[in-house]
């Protein structure tokens, strides 16, 4: 299947850096990125914050993301 998009000359230059830094050729690198991203949509599982209100339903967010680092102080 063939598929045609349109970048930009910098976004063209940030995959080949990327595809370089991975020893892949720029098509490789975007059948990569588009694989990974196949990959994760399937695994992951919508959970909606629910609640009671509507308006705070609508408003609120659920904290995703990884969690910071504890900083560890030095005496």
């Amino acid at each position: 299947m063939k598929l045609t998009i349109q970048l930009d000359d910098e976004e063209v230059k940030i995959l080949e850096k990327r595809a370089k830094k991975n020893l892949f050729t720029l098509t490789e690198q975007v059948q990569d990125i588009i694989r990974r991203s196949c990959i994760s949509t399937k695994t992951t599982t919508t959970s909606r914050f629910k609640a009671d209100d509507k308006l705070v339903e609508v408003f609120s967010r659920e904290k995703r993301g990884r969690k910071p680092k504890k900083k560890v102080k030095k005496k």
